[in-house]
């Protein structure tokens, strides 16, 4: 399962970098760096579910509230919602 999460997340960064403008492109790099580490813990924790995904995810967002402006933040957020969604399609 954690392949499949890592191969949405390709082919929705290959999107992106293909047709996304600047804020897009920030977010989803942004997020990427945060999905990684989280795809390690999971790893490392042998979980692969989506329900620990979404719970490591939440934290990551809440950490993102304290290092991004408002605006960043809710780019971040919403690219989140996208990828998540790919994830689930």
């Amino acid at each position: 399962m954690l392949e499949k999460y890592e191969q949405t997340l390709d082919q929705w960064i290959e999107s992106i970098v293909t047709s996304g403008d600047d804020d897009a492109l920030f977010a989803s790099g942004y997020l990427q760096g945060h999905f990684a580490v989280v795809l390690a813990e999971m790893e490392g924790e042998g979980q692969t579910d989506m329900a620990s995904l979404d719970e490591k995810m939440k934290v990551c967002l809440n950490q993102a509230t304290r290092e991004l402006e408002d605006p960043d933040y809710l780019l971040v957020a919403n690219a989140w919602q996208e990828l998540r969604s790919a994830i689930l399609a």
